[in-house]
């Protein structure tokens, strides 16, 4: 089967302004890289060579960057720029750029990390999908799982939200969801069942909604990693400071 990547490029990075008053957040560096090409380095690195990127913000900037640069990968855009549509709203607009009869590696443009997105795919096997999560961040949003990692809901821990209604918060595990996912056919299948084309529509409500009809379950890799969100200034600085590269 194909080896097929999307990477989150189209989002607006407010909590990173004023940095992203001018550049886009996947533009944003790291040690001399930014970071779309950190992602698409990693990607490139577990045998993905075919990706798709979405713009919308800065679109023409991020193009231009892809065109300039010389991956060893097919890089497709899919151009949101008449219309934000949020993480699920974007899979289900890129899934006629690839082929829907394979998984999909679903990352976002603004997490730092050296895991081994290969192990990760590998991983997938009978499951729907695979969710990159962690039990020891710290988050006021968790993903809530059994005893067997599958996934049944979300709680918001400021607000006391619950979802689905009627789920046992207490007996299950809480993890925090790492902005890298991998999902099967079955998932793409119910996205373009869910989701209209060309609606915004993000991408852990859909998970809510099915994921006691798929199998979703977390995904915990055995071996350390590094992992960083630059979402906001703190968290980019914290980056910076504290991403260690690795040859």
């Amino acid at each position: 089967m194909k080896k097929q990547a999307m990477i989150f490029a189209a989002g607006l990075g407010t909590r990173l302004k004023p940095v992203t008053d001018s550049l886009p957040k996947a533009l944003v560096e790291i040690n001399g890289k930014t970071m779309l090409d950190r992602v698409i380095d990693n990607l490139i690195r577990s045998g993905y060579r075919n990706i798709v990127v979405n713009v919308h913000h800065f679109a023409d900037t991020i193009i231009e960057h892809i065109r300039r640069n010389k991956y060893d990968a097919e890089i497709t855009i899919s151009d949101e720029r008449e219309l934000l549509l949020d993480t699920a709203g974007g899979v289900r607009k890129a899934i006629g750029m690839i082929d829907a009869d394979s998984p999909l590696l679903i990352h976002n443009a603004d997490i730092l990390t050296d895991i081994d997105l290969s192990l990760m795919s590998d991983s997938l096997c009978d499951d729907d999908a695979l969710l990159l999560c962690s039990d020891r961040r710290k988050s006021s949003r968790y993903l809530l799982f059994d005893n067997d990692c599958r996934m049944h809901g979300w709680i918001n821990e400021n607000t006391g939200e619950i979802r689905p209604q009627g789920i046992l918060p207490d007996s299950m595990q809480k993890m925090a969801f790492g902005g890298i996912h991998i999902v099967g056919p079955e998932i793409l299948s119910a996205l373009k069942s869910h989701i209209e084309n060309e609606t915004p529509y993000s991408i852990i409500p859909f998970y809510i909604d099915v994921c006691n009809e798929l199998k979703i379950k977390a995904y915990m890799p055995t071996a350390e990693y590094q992992w960083f969100d630059i979402g906001s200034l703190e968290k980019l600085n914290q980056a910076r400071e504290s991403y260690i590269e690795r040859t």
